[in-house]
């Protein structure tokens, strides 16, 4: 019998101390080896190339382009690509996201390392693997209606200090339309005034600053 090739490993991350405590992770485990590591989303993608992993840790905020867009750009040439999402942040808007984009895991990086391993092996046997504590923040929205694109906009608009009139000026529409979109993102977000809503969308990764 032929020993079973260990699991191939790429990790990207734009923090050097949480790269080197992932790769310790990695390396204490005898089925497992980490075969590179990158520190933005464009290097992942070379290096993606290069390498060719068996799994992909990838951190969500990366500061060139989001893991999202990264693993998007990755899928459109490698089909076959299975990446565990990693993030501070525990918003459902953007787990939704890079659930959508195709991630097969998603991973709190304040949760034990033995959970990163286990899901390494899951999603390595091919399955798809959101834990409890993040399946929970999905479930808590699921139903309620998406901003459109627009109301996006007006909401980070709003979220870097512009007024009413501001926005109108920025996006070239009127200020009672304005008016209007912020109407539909409170009453969407659950909000009591625009600050509410800022914190919400913030909070659940719908915008960032």
């Amino acid at each position: 019998m032929t020993p079973t090739s260990p699991i191939r490993v790429f990790c990207v991350d734009d923090h050097p101390l949480m790269r080197e405590g992932i790769g310790a992770v990695i390396r204490n485990e005898p089925d497992m080896l980490l075969v590179g590591e990158a520190q933005c989303g464009r290097d992942a993608i070379a290096e993606y190339r290069k390498h060719r992993p068996d799994i992909t840790l990838m951190d969500l905020r990366l500061p060139d382009i989001s893991g999202i867009d990264a693993l998007i750009a990755i899928r459109t040439e490698f089909k076959d690509v299975r990446v565990i999402m990693l993030t501070t942040f525990d918003g459902d808007a953007e787990i939704q996201r890079a659930l959508e984009a195709g991630a097969k895991g998603f991973m709190l990086k304040s949760m034990p390392r033995k959970q990163l391993v286990e899901m390494i092996r899951k999603v390595h046997a091919g399955k798809r693997h959101v834990p409890p504590e993040v399946a929970a923040q999905l479930a808590e929205h699921l139903g309620h209606e998406a901003l459109s694109k627009r109301e996006l906009e007006v909401l980070q608009k709003i979220a870097g200090g512009n007024r009413n009139s501001d926005i109108a000026a920025l996006l070239f529409i009127t200020e009672e339309t304005v008016k209007g979109h912020v109407k539909h993102i409170m009453e969407k977000l659950d909000a009591r005034d625009r600050t509410e809503a800022v914190a919400i969308g913030l909070r659940r990764g719908i915008i960032q600053l």
